[in-house]
């Protein structure tokens, strides 16, 4: 997973991001499994979230072995 500086994630546009406030860029599949490990903790509209995220970025449903 690549890493961002600030300014970096300030010029991704909000639609590239998942979770709450802006908590996950969703740049590669590398930060799309990092937001996965967050949906155990995550409300169902912030699971919802990520997953339409992934499946906008990659054509896939977020989630290991779903």
């Amino acid at each position: 997973m690549a890493k961002l500086t600030a300014a970096a994630r300030k010029k991704i546009p909000a639609s590239k991001f998942a979770g709450p406030d802006k908590s996950f860029p969703i740049e590669d599949k590398a930060h799309i499994r990092a937001a996965e490990s967050y949906e155990r903790y995550a409300s169902p509209g912030t699971k919802a979230k990520i997953n339409a995220a992934a499946k906008k970025a990659f054509g896939k449903k977020s989630g290991r072995g779903r």
